[in-house]
């Protein structure tokens, strides 16, 4: 691609006005604002002192490294004090419609990611205010008087810069980094600061030589696809500060699942079975609330020293009822009988569903 070609496309991927919305601590901020004993005080929500692991942890847990998803027996040994709630989901629901309601009052087009975090594409808004961060500092101010609570936003060009951008000031912040700034603000990222780019992707580009932003521009595109294949070109394209991908207003979600810790290991396999109902009753009572249907069946297993396998199936066409997906995710579990050793989890998911609007949400029960 000649510095032409690439020069127009950065002209028009920098015309965009993005807000990323992201709650801060939301769970937790929840649970604080509406029981005043926890304000300043380390608060996990979910789990609990013995089992499971942790959704969402208060700024004052984040100071002793508690994270969210972090077994809750780490959680309790980082932060000795720490309290431990049970969440609210219909709660928390709840909120997010408010807070999705504020958000429509400035742009039809929003992607909710989860409850807490949703991209705008306030390019044309409906107040007509001339500059996005405006918009984001008008609907910050709106969150804060109707639920109390307080979102960081991240304004920019394009989803991948935006999104960076809510992280920058967190909490209760928000961040421009103007076309002018793309560039350089990417170059100094660290690869492992990337969205999209884990833990294991992360080594890969270290074992390159890559290790931030600048690293990645420095290389060709060919070299990218041959090292990360479909990515590469992601990789190439971001690391110049691009992000093409549009705000998709009614995001389809890709999967519903639910999973549970239990409150003590399970041996037996009759035994998880039953503990596998009330998760297939769940994801089931998603797919005819939306309509969704799927053909992939994940079973995910925890086992007592925290290693988790998943196993999958595929059907020719999606599942079309309850019994069904009860049956698929049954034979998965019986496949792998008997277990090496013994579960404090199991999940059940359903995904490449074909319709629904609602982002994904793992639903503990």
């Amino acid at each position: 691609m000649n510095a032409s070609a690439q020069d127009q496309i950065v002209a028009r991927a920098t015309t965009r006005k993005i807000i990323h919305i992201d709650m801060d601590a939301f769970y937790a901020s929840v649970e604080q604002r509406d029981n005043p004993d926890l304000r300043g005080k380390p608060v996990a929500v979910g789990g609990s002192a013995e089992r499971g692991v942790v959704a969402a942890a208060s700024y004052e847990a984040r100071k002793f490294g508690v994270r969210s998803a972090m077994p809750s027996v780490t959680a309790r040994r980082q932060c000795p004090h720490l309290i431990f709630v049970k969440p609210r989901f219909e709660v928390y629901k709840a909120i997010s419609r408010q807070i999705r309601d504020i958000f429509a009052e400035h742009t039809p087009i929003i992607e909710p990611l989860s409850l807490d975090e949703a991209y705008l594409d306030v390019t044309e808004n409906l107040q007509g205010i001339a500059l996005a961060r405006d918009v984001a500092l008008r609907i910050r101010e709106r969150i804060k008087i109707e639920t109390g609570l307080n979102a960081s936003a991240g304004i920019s060009y394009n989803k991948f810069l935006a999104k960076l951008a809510s992280d920058h000031r967190k909490p209760n912040g928000q961040y421009v980094i103007s076309p002018e700034m793309g560039t350089a603000f990417v170059e100094a990222l660290p690869v492992g600061k990337f969205h999209g780019i884990g833990p294991a992707t992360s080594a890969k580009f270290n074992a390159l030589g890559i290790y931030n932003g600048l690293d990645i521009r420095n290389q060709s595109l060919d070299f990218l696809q041959h090292h990360f294949g479909k990515s590469g070109a992601y990789y190439y394209w971001i690391s110049r500060g691009v992000d093409d991908r549009p705000v998709r207003a009614n995001r389809i979600r890709k999967s519903a699942g639910a999973e549970n810790t239990f409150s003590s290991d399970l041996t037996e396999f009759d035994a998880m079975v039953a503990e596998l109902q009330p998760l297939v009753d769940k994801v089931w009572r998603h797919c005819e609330a939306t309509g969704n249907r799927g053909r992939t069946v994940t079973l995910k297993v925890k086992f007592s020293d925290f290693e988790i396998i998943t196993r999958a199936r595929s059907v020719s066409a999606p599942v079309d009822n309850r019994d069904d997906l009860e049956r698929l995710a049954v034979e998965l579990l019986q496949a792998e009988m008997p277990l090496p050793k013994s579960v404090r989890l199991l999940g059940v998911s359903l995904s490449s569903l074909q319709t629904g609007t609602e982002p994904q949400l793992d639903l503990p029960i």
